[in-house]
């Protein structure tokens, strides 16, 4: 496959957090495996982000304008034109609309990346939704030829997950090892709730590793809580080994988000935490089918409440080893290269058809028959 440009505009800062970056850049990856070039286009972003960014062979653009306005939009727009991008990937809560009208006007080929329809209308080529819940009723206000990518077929994994999918886990009588994982900068310090828990967890021989984000603003507070455990709790910062801590891992505590679906993907169990009433209800769903442990809201959880889970959790093999192969059925990791394929594809429809839409097509992840089985 010839990829061509793409031009990806998405923001992180302690705030959002790098979730829209990081998945972006799963996407990046796969363009630049299809043979495309790719850049980065930031209002925001955390120095070590951009570095990464710049490490994995991408270019990056500032935006100057205020990030989500028209005048972001137009600069975008710009940047895309004179780049002769191919597409336009947008991810952001506060780009809505109005933003992608402005997009398309200028005759540019947009996807829009989006978690519970947040948008009052949808202008976009494309647009693509990878959590559980997504379904089309959250895209009645749609262009007609707008296409929709629905479901955890297409979540998104980086690069360096593909070497672990053969990955043969085991599952031990008493799950000691454990990681947290609150994202890259995890505003509402659940970090310091889960470390607290831990020290109290009766389980003999733990082991548990925190993961803090280069955005975290907390770190310093997190690693004194660590210090008091006595060597059970250790924390790491921006660690690059991401997939062998997973595959380390008997279980892991994470928030919603694209660590959830990692995870999922690395057959580690996951007890979950989620921070907005839709993550809330998109966590609920995953419990129901019996892919995760739900904690609920930070704000109506506790210590030990938490330190119950992870004691209860770490002494179910059963449980872990239903967890393990539901999580890694579900999310194959193949999500970014089946976007790509779709992009691509779609560029040459239209050009084919001297510059007009595409039909419009809508493709939703069904659970195979094995996976039912699986749960029964």
């Amino acid at each position: 496959m010839n990829a061509g440009i793409l031009l990806i505009r998405a923001d992180a800062h302690v705030a959002i957090g790098t979730g829209h970056v990081m998945r972006c850049l799963a996407l990046a990856q796969a363009w630049q495996d299809s043979g495309g070039r790719c850049i980065f286009a930031l209002a925001n972003v955390i120095p070590t982000l951009e570095q990464r960014l710049r490490e994995e062979g991408m270019e990056v653009q500032h935006i100057s304008a205020d990030p989500g306005s028209d005048a972001d939009a137009m600069e975008t727009a710009h940047l895309a034109t004179q780049a002769e991008a191919d597409w336009i990937v947008v991810d952001g809560y506060h780009f809505g609309a109005n933003y992608q009208s402005i997009i398309k006007s200028s005759g540019c080929r947009l996807l829009f990346l989006d978690d519970h329809g947040h948008s009052d209308h949808y202008y976009a080529d494309v647009v693509l939704n990878q959590n559980p819940h997504a379904r089309e009723s959250l895209y009645v206000n749609r262009e007609k030829p707008t296409q929709l990518l629905l479901g955890l077929r297409f979540a998104m994994l980086r690069r360096e997950f593909e070497s672990w999918r053969k990955l043969e886990r085991e599952i031990p009588a008493i799950g000691r090892k454990i990681l947290v994982t609150m994202g890259g900068s995890d505003p509402d310090d659940i970090t310091s709730l889960v470390v607290e828990a831990l020290k109290s967890v009766r389980l003999t021989g733990l082991e548990a590793v925190v993961v803090l984000g280069a955005g975290n603003p907390h770190a310093d507070s997190v690693r004194s809580l660590a210090a008091q455990s006595g060597g059970a709790v250790r924390c790491l910062t921006n660690p690059s080994n991401m997939p062998e801590l997973m595959a380390w891992a008997d279980l892991a505590l994470t928030s919603a988000g694209g660590t959830l679906w990692e995870l999922l993907s690395m057959g580690c169990c996951v007890l979950c935490y989620a921070r907005t009433p839709v993550q809330e209800q998109m966590i609920s769903q995953l419990q129901q089918e019996g892919l995760v442990a739900t904690l609920g809201i930070p704000e109506e959880c506790n210590a030990s409440r938490t330190a119950a889970a992870v004691a209860e959790l770490a002494n179910s093999p059963e449980r872990r080893m239903r967890f393990s192969m539901l999580g890694r059925k579900l999310v194959d990791g193949h999500g970014a290269m089946r976007v790509c394929e779709i992009l691509i594809h779609n560029g040459r429809v239209r050009r084919n058809r001297g510059g007009g839409d595409p039909r419009p097509r809508k493709i939703k992840m069904k659970m195979d028959d094995s996976l039912l089985e699986a749960k029964e």
